[in-house]
């Protein structure tokens, strides 16, 4: 025969206590898994739904990054240019001021003899041409 243990004066036997320790452990055994379930299920919506936010802030990210490198690279481009000319122009003053002529002296100059020569072969054209025969003269009678 099993005793059953004697319960205390006003209070839950230890059989009654061990059932509902029993029942609770249960019910938080079960309630863990429950949330270990649904945080799985939901911590796959979460981790999709941050994934599709990553690869928004990944497309702005990269159009800002764009716009930027854009920018800077008209600037440098811009810089460049002026850069160029400002070299540009030191070199042309500097060979002004050794006498050395410029492309557009030396494009003047190739027209001018280019006019001049063409002046020298009419010349010489024309003195080259026999000079026109002249009608005998008459011989007077007599």
């Amino acid at each position: 025969m099993v005793k059953k243990p004697k319960a205390a004066a006003g209070g839950p036997s230890e059989m009654e206590l061990a059932a509902t320790i029993k029942d609770s452990a249960q019910q938080i055994w079960l309630a863990g898994l429950g949330a270990f379930s649904k945080a799985h299920d939901e911590g796959n919506k979460v981790f999709e739904a941050l994934v599709r936010e990553g690869e928004s802030i990944q497309k702005r990210t990269r159009k800002v990054a764009e716009i930027k490198v854009s920018e800077i690279t008209a600037r440098a481009t811009g810089t460049w240019d002026k850069l160029e000319q400002v070299f540009e122009d030191r070199v042309d003053r500097a060979l002004h001021r050794l006498g050395v002529p410029t492309k557009s002296d030396v494009d003047a100059l190739a027209k001018r003899v280019a006019q001049l020569g063409e002046m020298i072969s009419a010349v010489a054209a024309k003195q080259k041409a026999p000079p026109a025969k002249r009608a005998p003269a008459a011989k007077k009678a007599g």
